[in-house]
């Protein structure tokens, strides 16, 4: 069994799922998704003796960046994001913000490219990319763990909206199939919202992709 845990705080107006993954016994951290509130992110993990090494992005939408920058500032920590989403990070109208009243952007620290594997936290992750809900949406997985984190792309019996810049309902539907149902059946599923489940269930019972 592997000693991977991980952990989650909903956070900001559309109820984000933040994540944080680390290895039992290391308090280094890794944080998925920063919705809001990045220096109270920081503090909750702090109070629980965490050392955030690096944020990861599953995509630019506005309710997973917004607090980001703060929580970069807060702890030094690197962000990372798939190449391909750069444009609508780096665009408060692309990734939203400018709709929705807070204009913001975010300048990544290093882009990953679809399949990479890097290791932060003594757990090493697998870049999958899902364009769909955004051009450049991704997965990271954890193979030890049988974990998925999967941003805005799959959520329980759901899947990510496509009618924001950027997004594409025939290729979320492509991704899902060709690049997340190609994984173990019992492989944990984290999404950006909501409860998790797993890639057995989503294949059986999501009526989005049957």
């Amino acid at each position: 069994m592997a000693d991977i845990k991980i952990g989650r705080m909903v956070i900001g107006v559309a109820a984000t799922n933040c994540y944080f993954v680390y290895r039992e016994g290391n308090k280094n951290c890794v944080v998925i998704d920063a919705p809001d509130k990045g220096k109270e992110i920081a503090a909750a993990l702090a109070k629980h003796g965490f050392s955030v090494e690096a944020l990861l992005l599953t995509h630019g939408h506005f309710d997973h960046i917004w607090g980001a920058s703060e929580l970069r500032q807060a702890t030094s920590a690197k962000i990372y994001a798939l190449d391909a989403e750069q444009p609508l990070l780096e665009d408060s109208r692309l990734n939203v913000s400018a709709q929705s009243g807070r204009p913001a952007t975010v300048k990544v620290n290093k882009y990953l490219s679809d399949g990479e594997e890097f290791t932060l936290a003594d757990i090493t992750f697998k870049v999958i990319a899902t364009p769909g809900h955004t051009a450049g949406s991704c997965c990271f997985y954890i193979e030890e763990a049988g974990i998925l984190i999967a941003g805005d792309t799959l959520f329980l019996e759901s899947v990510g909206r496509t009618d924001l810049p950027t997004g594409s309902g025939a290729t979320l539907e492509r991704s899902v199939k060709e690049k997340l149902f190609v994984l173990p059946d019992e492989t944990v599923c984290y999404p950006g919202h909501g409860d998790e489940t797993t890639i057995g269930h989503e294949k059986k019972y999501n009526p989005f992709l049957v």
